[in-house]
């Protein structure tokens, strides 16, 4: 089953389980405002929340003053995203391959939607996260950290996904034309099994 399909299989039930994900974890969201605040002062273009899912993180963007438009695989997902907020725009897509002219975009975040890519195929995608972006323009990227070693593949609910190593990650984003701003590790709260990663970078 391809991972767009895992996902409309249990999209209501994910929707639920994921609807307050930010509201309960200060730190993640401290990570998200931290990014919002980046890109609303360089004022370079709009934010695509790629691999949106059911649209928490995009409306949470939107909140902070920034125009946003979500894109996910998953077309429930994306059906869910437009009911709960009819006021932002949702579309069906693959972050590999964005309907995005060069440079549009003053921001991209991919909020633990890099996890279910083989590990090979992550430079392409961060490739076009970086053919999207402005110069100056702001990345954010959620994950689920390797705690010191490589890339490890874990049993994900929904489809096979993968931990990374901070620095690997960083590093490839380098190589695709990004400078780190800042990162942040958190361990696992009450009902996670792994640490969580988040990166900030600017494309240069």
């Amino acid at each position: 089953m391809s991972t767009a399909a895992a996902y409309d299989a249990i999209a209501v039930r994910y929707a639920e389980f994921v609807r307050d994900g930010l509201a309960r974890l200060p730190l993640d969201r401290s990570v998200v405002t931290a990014f919002a605040e980046l890109v609303r002062a360089a004022g370079a273009g709009p934010v695509a929340d790629l691999g949106c899912g059911p649209g928490y993180v995009s409306a949470y963007l939107r909140d902070m003053g920034l125009d946003v438009f979500g894109v996910d695989l998953s077309p429930a997902l994306v059906e869910i995203a437009r009911e709960t907020y009819p006021g932002l725009r949702f579309d069906v897509g693959s972050m590999d391959a964005l309907n995005v002219a060069d440079g549009e975009l003053g921001g991209v975040v991919s909020w633990y939607s890099l996890i279910h890519t083989p590990p090979e195929l992550i430079p392409s995608y961060l490739a076009e996260f970086r053919r999207v972006l402005a110069p100056g323009g702001h990345v954010l990227l959620g994950f689920f950290e390797s705690e010191g070693a490589p890339v490890t593949a874990f049993d994900h609910k929904v489809a096979t996904a993968y931990r990374w190593p901070i620095d690997g990650l960083a590093d490839l984003a380098g190589e695709a034309g990004f400078a780190e701003v800042g990162r942040m590790l958190r361990e696992p709260g009450e009902g996670e099994r792994y640490r969580r990663g988040h990166l900030l970078m600017r494309a240069k």
